[in-house]
C-alpha cells in the first residue's frame, strides 16, 4: 500500500477533507439546525415549510454537485495509488444516490402535491393528500438522516491516520 500522506497527494486529500467537512457541515446545519428554526420561529407552517423545501431543494443540488467532484477526485487518489480512497467512494456513491433520490423523486413529488393543494385553495396538511405528503416526508427526512450520517462517517474516516500517513 502507498504512503497515504507523502509528496503530491497530500494537498488534494487536504483538500477533499476540506471539501467534505464543509458540505456535511451544511447538511448537519440546514436540517438540523435552519430548519428546526423555521418552524419554531414562523407561526405560519406552511409558509416555514415551504421556506424549509425551498433550503433542501438547494442543498440537494450542492450534495449532487459536490458529491459528484469528490468521487472523481477519490477515482483519481486511487488511481494514483491511495487506496484508503477506494472504500471513500463507496460512501459517496451512497450519499449521491440520497441526494438524487431526495432532489429528483421525493422533493418534487411533494411539491405537486402541495401546489395541487394550493390550486384547491387549502394547505396541503388539509388536502386529500395530506396522509401522502406526511409519507413522503418521512421518507425525505429518513434518506436526510442516512446521508447526514454517512457524511459524519466519511468526515470522521477522513480524519484517520492512514490518510496522511501520521503516526
Amino acid at each position: 500500500m502507498t504512503q497515504a500522506g507523502t509528496g503530491q497527494h497530500q494537498i488534494a486529500q487536504r483538500l477533499f477533507l476540506f471539501i467534505s467537512s464543509l458540505w456535511v457541515g451544511s447538511l448537519i446545519t440546514v436540517g438540523y439546525l435552519v430548519a428546526p428554526t423555521l418552524f419554531a420561529t414562523l407561526t405560519d407552517r406552511q409558509v416555514a415549510g415551504m421556506v424549509a423545501g425551498a433550503i433542501f431543494q438547494v442543498e440537494a443540488y450542492v450534495s449532487l454537485v459536490l458529491c459528484v467532484g469528490l468521487l472523481v477526485l477519490a477515482n483519481l487518489l486511487v488511481s494514483r495509488g491511495l487506496q484508503a480512497y477506494r472504500a471513500i467512494r463507496w460512501i459517496l456513491l451512497t450519499m449521491l444516490v440520497c441526494a438524487a433520490l431526495g432532489s429528483f423523486v421525493l422533493m418534487p413529488w411533494m411539491e405537486n402535491l402541495r401546489e395541487d393543494a394550493l390550486l384547491q385553495g387549502m394547505p396541503v396538511m388539509y388536502s386529500p393528500s395530506a396522509s401522502l405528503f406526511a409519507t413522503l416526508h418521512g421518507i425525505s427526512s429518513s434518506v436526510f438522516l442516512v446521508q447526514s450520517l454517512l457524511g459524519i462517517y466519511l468526515v470522521w474516516r477522513l480524519t484517520q491516520s492512514r490518510f496522511f500517513g501520521t503516526r
